[in-house]
């Protein structure tokens, strides 16, 4: 494995950003990589960056001008950017005499060996990913909850139908995009040929509550779901009442024409 670029610094930060729905790699193929799975490619003057397909960068000492420039080359790579930038960020010390640890907002390392910050950079990138979706399910309880009102009171419509069809998407696309792009509840796949590092991962899990933020969040995508859905069936049904009664007043219309005629006769 390459030399970290990090190498002969004691002390730096880790910045992980959820930039997009999608990060195209292809176009690193020429670049200087450091390492594979997840993407590891030199950036700045003695930095790193690690890559993830499904839209986040996460960026080992660079400075705030250094992160700029990087983040302007990545943005033709980008796919649906996002105006809002989810961030995690951790102060990483260097101290070989010491004992690994971790806490909430630092990580003591004996060195700056490559694979280490490679599963860094997957805890916090789920960590960002996870914060994210917290936000966005956030804001569609907060829509749900007016369109439930209006419906308790009578007063649903087509419209408010087609609300609820676009909740249920939004619900089974984070499922798509957690589930089969970030796998979250999923341990690195580095961790099969470096199974000494799981103590590492393990630790870092723990402290971003990544597991229990996970189930959370499908739970909450559940109760989004069925909300939407049971809103949705009460609005289809209250259609098709309504379009009953049409059939019986057409039909009582019909039988008043009907001995009118009989009458005149």
């Amino acid at each position: 494995m390459p030399t970290s670029p990090l190498q002969g610094l004691t002390q730096f930060n880790g910045r992980a950003l959820f930039i997009g729905n999608r990060l195209d790699l292809q176009s690193f193929r020429n670049t200087h990589r450091l390492a594979a799975s997840p993407l590891a490619v030199s950036a700045g003057a003695q930095s790193m960056a690690v890559l993830f397909r499904f839209g986040v960068v996460v960026m080992f000492g660079l400075s705030s001008v250094e992160e700029a420039t990087f983040l302007s080359g990545l943005a033709p790579s980008i796919s649906e950017p996002f105006q809002d930038l989810e961030v995690e960020e951790i102060r990483i010390r260097i101290e070989p005499d010491q004992d690994e640890s971790i806490a909430s907002s630092s990580i003591v390392l004996q060195n700056q060996d490559i694979a280490k910050l490679q599963i860094i950079a997957d805890a916090l990138a789920k960590s960002v990913v996870l914060g994210h979706y917290e936000t966005t399910l956030k804001e569609s309880f907060d829509r749900i909850e007016p369109l439930a009102s209006t419906l308790q009171r009578g007063k649903g419509s087509m419209s408010q139908g087609h609300n609820l069809l676009s909740h249920i998407g939004d619900v089974l696309m984070i499922q798509v995009r957690m589930v089969g792009r970030v796998e979250v509840s999923e341990k690195p796949e580095l961790l099969w040929d470096l199974p000494q590092y799981e103590r590492l991962y393990a630790d870092l899990e723990d402290n971003y509550e990544l597991r229990e933020r996970h189930r959370a969040i499908e739970r909450k995508l559940e109760l989004v779901s069925r909300t939407a859905e049971t809103l949705f069936d009460l609005t289809h049904n209250k259609r098709s009442l309504r379009v009953e009664w049409y059939i019986v007043f057409l039909i009582v219309f019909e039988i008043f024409l009907t001995l009118f005629e009989m009458w005149r006769a």
